[in-house]
């Protein structure tokens, strides 16, 4: 029983080093708390270079997108613009939106494109200055990426990307995030004033995103077999310790 025992943790432990140390090629690894590097360079619409440290100084809804996305970052941009009319917040004041594209290869011609689209659809006394649409290069996008957790991947003249809105603290710190395509515009405004504090709060809809892969082909998300079963396996061995523990300790106290 003691060998069994042994054996059984070992392949436990094995079994959680291999899918913890799973590098993520594509998805959102939260990265709460951490600083946005304020040192980033982009161009805006209008093609002029800005500093991230001259526009993040209120709270901020991010959004990584590629403009010319087919999939997801259009419906979620269209919820965006759906949600600031609905948002009872003073936007300039309480809140700024800010979308980036990770696509380097995205211009501002595109951005301005894109910005006039959205702000179109937005009925409320809205500043086009409080939504800024910004493009970079790819080396400005990778370290803004890698310190908001974004992992994405080209696909035959695409991106496989997952969707998010990220809510940024005045002084650029990560404070939550917010998945998918669909907003509740009572759950933005609670990201926000946390923003505005500097709060930071985990995600309860995590799993969400745990268990689905976006497919580009099809256009949807589909059930991640994979790390599915590698989750039922981890449980199963940890229920399965449990109990011979359990069984263990009773025999002893039966004795």
């Amino acid at each position: 029983m003691k060998n069994i025992k042994q054996y059984l943790i070992i392949i436990f432990l094995i079994s959680i080093s291999l899918f913890a140390q799973k590098k993520i090629e594509v998805g959102i690894d939260e990265q709460l708390g951490n600083i946005l590097p304020l040192d980033l360079n982009f161009q805006n619409s209008d093609g002029k270079t800005v500093a991230l440290k001259d526009i993040i100084n209120k709270p901020t809804l991010l959004a990584l997108v590629y403009y010319e996305c087919p999939g997801l970052c259009n419906p979620m941009q269209n919820e965006l613009a759906w949600t600031i009319d609905k948002l009872q917040l003073e936007p300039g004041k309480d809140f700024q939106v800010v979308s980036i594209s990770f696509d380097s290869k995205e211009t501002p011609a595109v951005a301005a494109k894109w910005k006039k689209n959205y702000l179109l659809t937005i009925k409320r006394k809205f500043d086009p200055n409080n939504w800024l649409f910004l493009t970079g290069d790819s080396l400005n996008i990778k370290r803004l990426t890698d310190v908001c957790g974004f992992h994405f991947k080209p696909a035959d003249k695409q991106f496989v990307h997952a969707a998010t809105l990220i809510a940024i603290s005045p002084q650029g710190k990560i404070t939550r995030y917010m998945f998918g395509t669909n907003f509740n515009p009572f759950d933005v405004k609670m990201a926000l004033l946390e923003a505005e504090s500097g709060k930071t709060s985990p995600t309860i809809s995590k799993m969400l995103e745990f268990c689905f892969s976006y497919d580009p082909t099809g256009r949807q998300y589909t059930l991640n077999v994979t790390r599915i079963v590698g989750s039922i396996m981890l449980i199963g061995i940890g229920i399965f310790m449990s109990v011979l523990f359990m069984k263990k300790k009773r025999t002893k106290e039966l004795k």
